[in-house]
């Protein structure tokens, strides 16, 4: 299982993802699902996957090798991020298609999906979800946010404090405590976290940090929200019509 989160806010862009991609008592593995596409001053394009390893793993490298060649699929030659949304969901088909039919016939899921985010010169910074079947949708001032894999146990808080609004050092607040709430409630998500923030406009990605188990600040992070939520539950009136 996987849990990845990318944020859209007047500010700029937050984006981070687990690296657990096996969960069991002695089975447990770590791959980046987060990759990075940048040209300084020309575009800085994200890219968060969950699903099928194999076919998110193998799109990516699509992707790479067609940007060794000139034509309309280059990513270094998108004139916006739309166009490139259409890449990714192109590239997304061609190997379902390749490998689909084989990997049902055994009975192995291959869905995957991808959350695409970022800014290209002479185009405004832009979030997308790239969907299994290549179509995508797009972030909104009313959904300011998209998350794939495990996404329920931290959705309620990104809900409550998430707004266009939001500066990014709220933001990778919020999405910290996602998902630490995400990771307490299900084993299959888990550290390193990968995490990049994007200020807007800024053409070059500002942050990117590798969160190891006992990062400093995550534990913090972490052991603060904790004793918040126990304090504020003490502090709740109790019912009128307790006995």
């Amino acid at each position: 299982m996987t849990y990845c989160v990318a944020l859209l806010m007047n500010q700029g862009m937050v984006f981070a993802s687990d690296s657990r991609t096996n969960a069991g008592v002695d089975n447990i593995a770590t791959f980046c699902k987060m990759k990075v596409f940048e040209k300084p001053g020309d575009r800085v394009i994200v890219l968060l996957s969950s699903g099928n390893l194999a076919i998110t793993q193998a799109t990516i490298h699509l992707i790479e090798r067609q940007a060794t060649k000139e034509g309309p699929s280059n990513l270094w030659h998108t004139k916006t991020m739309d166009e490139m949304a259409t890449l990714v969901g192109e590239a997304l088909r061609q190997i379902q298609d390749r490998d689909g039919p084989y990997l049902a016939s055994k009975h192995i899921e291959y869905n995957a999906n991808f959350l695409l985010g970022g800014q290209i010169a002479g185009d405004v910074p832009r979030l997308f979800h790239v969907y299994s079947e290549g179509n995508y949708i797009e972030a909104s001032q009313q959904t300011p946010y998209f998350q794939i894999g495990e996404t329920k146990y931290g959705k309620p808080i990104i809900d409550r404090v998430i707004t266009m609004n939001t500066n990014l050092a709220d933001a990778v607040k919020c999405v910290l405590v996602s998902f630490d709430s995400t990771m307490r409630s299900n084993i299959s998500v888990g550290m390193p976290i990968d995490l990049a923030c994007y200020e807007n406009n800024s053409l070059h990605l500002g942050l990117r940090h590798h969160m190891a188990e006992g990062d400093p600040y995550f534990s913090m992070l972490r052991g603060c929200w904790s004793d918040g939520l126990r304090r504020v539950f003490v502090e709740l009136p109790n019912p009128q019509w307790q006995v």
